[in-house]
């Protein structure tokens, strides 16, 4: 039975050989990014980024979010305690524990971090939903604000045209189905999804019969209407409920002969419930000047049954901005709010944010400068059933600055300093025990970067130098129970990303990190924690990919993922016996395309590399460690 997902896979190659339609290859793509609200080419932009497009995540042949931002970027992404609904994000160095809170996501502009401790809902996002993922690195303070201390992942989602079905099927229970209709016209849009996925998990059941599968189910659908010239009116709204149980902690032994047992742990069950709407609008006012704006609310609620424990989220957003775009100067200026609540059985608690900013970009010649400002008021209010209630408000700035230049039409270099926030989530000001701890001080950063892109028909690359400095980064010591700031913290890093043409039907691509992130000083660590390193941040990470077009009609791709051992989760003074074991796993897809159908293979962890989650010594979760197989079909009508 093991041999089963490589004998479908080559027997597809084999019959691919047919007469059949072209398919795309990953190369030679105009790479475009939106970050400043100014579309440009990804290798004028004066920041880092990191781009990808529907054309690769098609490619990639990975079935969901988590598995393509895992797989596939320069991102560390695991699941939090086994949760790939909500995983772990972390970006130059801020680590596995709260690498996510420094990261602003947004989903077509909506922010998706949430006011506590919760990472974002990437699991109520289907993979076939999106068109592009832009990774902007150390950069995006000015327009996303609060938590963008490392950069920002924005997730852009497709207008579906016409119609498609896909369904897959795997091993566990694997099983996707997705339906997708749009209609475009030239006064108006109308775009519809709905995707299911579920999986009956690789461990074995807990100790109530249980396995930890789970079930995803998004509906979504987008309308936008030009009645009158210069005028664009948009609606959407989005419906996902998610049913998901994720495995308990292993010890190291356990863990080495055999990551799939259940040691006695009963699996965690947590539901999620998230409903979205949007509205907004886009008026020209007059040549080059437009007025936009947006409104949008989210419902959510997180119920984890074991613990019986329910929160209820309200968040509620806007956005207003008036855009200029000429044909050198680009400025867009504008206000933001985020009002987030959360009630739970003993209290109700919210954060909101109000932010004024301006973004600016002037192109001159061969040269694009960059400069914008940010202003954002921070206020938090703690009204528990039964006590007293308390309030504390915080005055944060950001700013950003940064240049491009071409040198030829192969090269051009960048430089950009950004200065960012992280203002503390609501459970911050509590310790584990839920006594309130303190109303600790926001994080500061300020980031340094500078690169090169060189982009030939034949190659391109982009090279990144990075430094950032902190005052005050937010940590919680698990050995004090307690939320508080490491005092003084950099890191420093490079980032290469490479993809080759080698020859006219064969890719290759090579996205690496190197990170170094140093506690400089901690004074509740008692000096204990000073000169050592982050937890959970490996020093290299790399992702090595081959893409083959074995035919006109079929594509073979090829991905490795590797990140180094480093120190466990919560491990600050670096001192555990255990340390975060490496992590490895290749994956292979192929697909074939026959005029309106398209079939396709995959193969995760094609080696079945056991990898997991080291939190301390003998607390691991085992993430990633089975070979997981899936066949599927797409028909286009």
């Amino acid at each position: 039975m093991r041999q089963t997902p490589l004998a479908l896979a080559l027997g597809v190659v084999v019959s691919s050989f047919a007469h059949a339609e072209t398919l795309p290859v990953v190369t030679g793509e105009t790479i475009v990014v939106t970050a400043t609200r100014t579309p440009q080419v990804d290798v004028d932009a004066p920041f880092a980024s990191e781009v990808h497009t529907r054309n690769m995540i098609k490619q990639s042949g990975a079935s969901s979010l988590y598995d393509y931002l895992a797989q596939h970027t320069s991102l560390l992404v695991l699941p939090s305690y086994g949760n790939k609904a909500s995983p772990r994000i972390d970006m130059r160095g801020y680590g596995i524990g709260d690498g996510y809170q420094n990261i602003v996501v947004s989903l077509d502009g909506r922010r998706l971090n949430n006011i506590d401790m919760s990472p974002q809902l990437l699991g109520a996002i289907p993979l076939g939903d999106i068109e592009r993922i832009e990774i902007t690195k150390g950069s995006g303070s000015v327009l996303f604000g609060d938590g963008a201390t490392a950069g920002t992942i924005q997730i852009v989602t497709r207008q579906h045209s016409g119609a498609s079905v896909t369904v897959s099927a795997g091993n566990f229970g694997a099983r996707n189905a997705t339906l997708a209709a749009g209609l475009k016209k030239e006064r108006f849009s109308v775009s519809a999804s709905a995707d299911y996925a579920g999986f009956d998990g690789a461990s074995d059941r807990d100790v109530t019969g249980h396995r930890a599968a789970s079930r995803n189910t998004t509906q979504q659908g987008k309308l936008e209407i030009s009645p009158l010239d210069g005028l664009t009116l948009n609606l959407d709204a989005s419906r996902s409920r998610i049913d998901t149980r994720y495995v308990g902690p292993l010890t190291l032994a356990e863990y080495e002969a055999n990551p799939a047992q259940n040691s006695g742990n009963t699996y965690t069950h947590q539901k999620f419930e998230t409903d979205v709407w949007g509205a907004g609008f886009a008026y020209a006012l007059a040549p080059g000047w437009t007025l936009t704006a947006r409104h949008q609310r989210e419902d959510k609620l997180s119920n984890y049954i074991t613990y019986a424990f329910k929160s209820d989220y309200d968040y509620r957003s806007g956005d207003l901005a008036l855009e200029y775009r000429g044909d050198q100067l680009s400025l867009t200026t504008g206000v933001q709010t985020f009002d987030g609540t959360r009630i739970g059985s003993t209290n109700r608690t919210t954060k909101d944010n109000m932010g004024w900013f301006m973004q600016g970009q002037y192109v001159w010649g061969a040269t694009t400068v960059s400069a914008g400002a940010r202003t954002e008021k921070v206020g938090y209010i703690y009204t528990p059933n039964t006590g007293t209630a308390l309030k504390a408000d915080h005055d944060l700035s950001a700013w950003d600055v940064g240049i491009n230049h071409r040198l030829d039409k192969h090269l051009s270099l960048f430089a950009n300093y950004n200065q960012a926030f992280q203002a503390p989530d609501i459970d911050r000001f509590f310790n584990w025990g839920g006594t309130f701890n303190a109303f600790i001080s926001p994080a500061r950063s300020r980031t340094v970067n500078v690169g090169l892109n060189h982009v030939t028909a034949a190659n391109r690359l982009k090279l990144a130098l990075f430094r950032a400095n902190l005052d005050n980064e937010i940590y919680f010591n698990s050995l004090t129970f307690t939320n508080t700031n490491l005092d003084k913290t950099h890191k420093y890093g490079l980032e290469l990303q490479d993809t080759w043409q080698i020859a006219p039907t064969l890719a290759a691509s090579i996205n690496y990190a190197y990170t170094r992130a140093l506690i400089d000083r901690e004074n509740s660590g008692s000096g204990a924690f000073d000169g050592k390193d982050l937890p959970g941040v490996p020093r290299h990470g790399v992702n090595l990919g081959l893409n083959w077009r074995v035919t006109p009609a079929s594509n073979l791709n090829l991905t490795h993922t590797w990140r180094a051992a480093t120190w466990a989760a919560e491990d600050f003074d670096n001192n555990n016996t255990q340390k975060q074991q490496a992590y490895r796993s290749t994956s292979l897809a192929y697909q074939y395309r026959y005029k309106q159908v398209e079939w396709f293979a995959a193969v995760d962890n094609l080696f079945e590399q056991s990898n997991g989650i080291w939190i301390r010594d003998d607390t691991i979760y085992p993430v990633n460690f089975s070979r997981n197989w899936r066949v599927g079909m797409q028909v286009v009508f």
